[in-house]
């Protein structure tokens, strides 16, 4: 039986992170992975998507090109070459893992594994073997793979999830994407720079539904420019395959048909069949609880990364790995999920951090927003992407800014700002103070600032 100070199930980007950030620390950690290093987000979620939404985007500006001086002919796309485009970045990055984890001395066993006991990893290998590893600490990252509703029919490639949306060798003419979240919105943004028919399904009343209001209504509007239809405050009734493609009934009686239908209604966390229960461990719905410090009801036991369904997300899992690893290694490290951003990466793009309006407001705040659109920025205007805005959130009393919403090109970096800005407790004067290059991006985020102290510039 191998022994070691510290085990991690699941490579993913908190179980990978979590392992080296161990083994930094001088201990010795053994990784148990049973598919493909890097999990869902290095090989069928973030890095994948992320690469195909940039080519989709390199399409689309040169679709645009004759508008601007630069005319490229006719445009055709290649989408069996794009995904071997996308698969090596994917398997480059995969090879820098295993670099990393090879580098800091961490033991990788390529196989299934569970709690056999507290203090024990019991392993399936995916050779056929078998395998024990005794470790004093064990971090447990299985993460989450796409649900898929049991009235839908199975065993067909005309109803795929993300999972197979990723390994498509051909466009679809058309698709039906059921579900208007972050991945829903993700692939239809993909699929209709490509050339693709698609159409959008969400149950609730608006697109992106956990996020700011006016995100689902921008979003909205941008996919209706790329020519997609958006059904929102509608159910799928039935879903019927047939030869040349699926057919969907709605609620309000009229159908949709498409080559394939897209399922993306949110994530299963993988906690089952992990010996969690018979080792004492605390799971609520499927999710694993954990405290502040990833803790779980079982000492010695952590739990990271979206088996806990604290954030689906992926840099919250690596900033739980590494919390989790160092509360192990004998630090009092903990997260602090109040500044986490999101972003979305449609075009375009959506990021996020903190309280909306109304949540500000449930939680007692006496709460007020202010918005600065991007028609009125020079850098969105010379971009050419002038679709969105950035909103600030923050307390009338006390100017504390409590969120920071923003639709537009590269929201994903500029939210970085209002993350840190809510890290510090920053005040919305002080970030409307904060002297901005120009012109940039980042200036929307001082103009929305502006706006909330009645001393806007440009709107």
């Amino acid at each position: 039986m191998a022994k070691y100070d510290i085990a991690v199930i699941g490579s993913g980007p908190g179980g990978y992170v979590a392992a080296l950030r161990a083994a930094k620390l001088g201990r010795k950690v053994c990784l148990v992975e049973r598919v493909a290093l890097g999990g869902v987000c290095l090989n069928r979620g973030c890095i994948p998507t992320k690469t195909l939404t940039h080519l989709a985007e390199v399409c689309a500006l040169v679709k645009r090109g004759g508008e601007i001086g630069i005319d490229a002919g006719e445009v055709r796309v290649d989408f069996a070459r794009m995904q071997a485009n996308k698969d090596a970045v994917v398997d480059r990055l995969k090879r820098g893992v295993a670099g990393l984890l090879k580098h800091a001395g961490v033991a990788v066993v390529m196989g299934t594994g569970r709690l056999a006991e507290r203090k024990k990893v019991a392993v399936k290998l995916n050779d056929g073997g078998d395998e024990l590893v005794e470790a004093d600490k064990v971090i447990i990252a299985t993460g989450s793979d796409p649900a898929r509703p049991s009235w839908l029919p199975s065993g067909t490639d005309r109803v795929i999830t993300s999972d197979e949306a990723l390994r498509l060798t051909a466009l679809p003419s058309s698709i039906l994407i059921l579900g208007g979240g972050y991945i829903g919105c993700e692939f239809a943004s993909i699929f209709a720079q490509l050339g693709a028919e698609v159409t959008v399904v969400e149950m609730l009343d608006r697109l992106l539904p956990t996020l700011d209001g006016d995100i689902g209504a921008e979003i909205a509007k941008a996919l209706k420019r790329l020519k997609a239809k958006v059904h929102v405050a509608m159910k799928v009734e039935s879903l019927d395959v047939g030869q040349g493609g699926v057919r969907a009934k709605l609620s309000d009686g009229k159908a949709v048909e498409a080559e394939l239908a897209l399922v993306c209604v949110g994530r299963r966390l993988l906690s089952a069949d992990l010996g969690l229960e018979p080792a004492g461990i605390k799971v609520e719905k499927g999710a694993v609880a954990v405290d502040e410090h990833c803790e779980t009801s079982a000492a010695g036991v952590y739990a990271i990364g979206d088996v806990t369904g604290r954030m689906l997300l992926a840099h919250v899992a690596t900033a739980q790995g590494i919390a989790a690893a160092e509360h192990a290694a004998g630090q009092n490290a903990r997260i602090d999920y109040r500044c986490v951003p999101a972003a979305v990466f449609t075009n375009p793009e959506v990021a996020t951090v903190g309280l909306t309006e109304a949540e500000a407001r449930g939680a007692g705040r006496k709460a007020r927003a202010a918005k600065f659109s991007l028609q009125a920025l020079g850098r969105a205007v010379a971009l050419g992407e002038t679709a969105g805005f950035a909103k600030v959130v923050a307390d009338e009393e006390t100017g504390q800014v409590l969120g920071v919403h923003i639709v537009g090109a590269h929201a994903s970096d500029v939210v970085a700002e209002g993350a840190m800005a809510i890290a510090l407790e920053a005040t919305v004067t002080e970030l409307a103070q904060t002297i901005h290059a120009h012109p940039t991006l980042p200036e929307a985020v001082m103009e929305a600032a502006r706006a909330w102290l009645g001393q806007g510039i440009h709107g």
